[in-house]
């Protein structure tokens, strides 16, 4: 019997064996039961077809999956306004000179998810405690693909940014939108909420801001639920749309600060492309949305 979860290193070396035979243990693992790849209709199911046939060659995904080449391609689409301020970036974290850096900032990784270094206050940063963190991602970067089998993560050379610390006027981290988009059209935003908690909320909203039960959060969510949403909410699915054209699939993330969108990242395999917060017809409906390549 598989188990519910796999170790870093059984993922690692079963994707180094096969990527299609780790992805197929993860999805059991998670459903008790294969997908259907060679005719794929719900949402996990596409997205693991395009991770296995498509992302490994495709260097256009390769380059919006990369948090530092990713820039130039938001500039390249006429967006360079909602970019974040780029401090530094580095090849090593040996070459971090934490002197030169500003009171407030945050440091990621160009590859993965999570590896975010968040610093509201360096005077109370344990600089031992982060570079030993930093070392620790640094190296686990350099095979994070092999976790899922995300293969437009393959070959990424590990990179280390440093940005603007992001906040609201009451000192809080901005909320998250993450807009779904389909063959270059935006749909929904699941909004984040709560991340300063480390428990965040996630909730899916139209473009006229109505509750969409996609996922157990929103179809558990009262009859009356409703979040306010800034007066930029409209100006993110303009955005997204310059964004994900020619993509069968991306999700397309922005931070909304004091009314200014703040581009997050583009991502390909939310969730490694097996989303149990999902149920099945909303992940069929989901898939429904998603055309692959005519000549899969």
């Amino acid at each position: 019997m598989l188990p519910n979860k796999f170790s870093y290193n059984v993922a690692t070396w079963l994707t180094y064996l096969s990527p299609k035979l780790n992805t197929y243990k993860r999805y059991y693992a998670t459903y008790h039961k294969l997908p259907n790849l060679k005719q794929p209709k719900t949402f996990d199911e596409k997205i693991l077809w395009m991770k296995l046939n498509r992302f490994e060659n495709d260097a256009l995904v390769r380059q919006c999956a990369d948090k530092w080449t990713v820039r130039q391609y938001v500039e390249q689409c006429g967006c360079p306004e909602i970019l974040n301020d780029l401090y530094a970036t580095w090849n090593s974290i040996d070459e971090i000179d934490w002197d030169k850096l500003p009171q407030k900032f945050v440091i990621k990784m160009n590859v993965g998810c999570g590896y975010n270094l968040i610093c509201p206050d360096k005077s109370k940063l344990d600089i031992v405690e982060a570079r030993q963190k930093l070392k620790l991602w640094e190296k686990d970067c350099t095979t994070y693909w092999r976790q899922h089998s995300e293969m437009q993560y393959k070959n990424i050379p590990v990179k280390i940014l440093c940005e603007r610390f992001l906040e609201t006027d009451d000192g809080l981290l901005p909320a998250d939108y993450k807009l779904f988009c389909f063959n270059g059209v935006p749909k929904y935003v699941m909004l984040c909420t709560k991340r300063e908690t480390g428990h965040p909320e996630f909730y899916f909203f139209d473009k006229d801001r109505k509750l969409i039960r996609l996922n157990k959060r929103g179809l558990a969510a009262p009859d009356d639920f409703s979040l306010d949403m800034p007066e930029a909410y409209n100006q993110l699915f303009r955005y997204a749309e310059k964004l994900s054209k020619g993509f069968p699939f991306v999700r397309a993330d922005f931070y909304i600060e004091h009314n200014r969108i703040i581009f997050g990242e583009l991502t390909f395999t939310p969730t490694g492309g097996i989303d149990k917060n999902i149920p099945y017809e909303q992940n069929l409906f989901l898939g429904n949305l998603m055309q692959l390549p005519i000549d899969k």
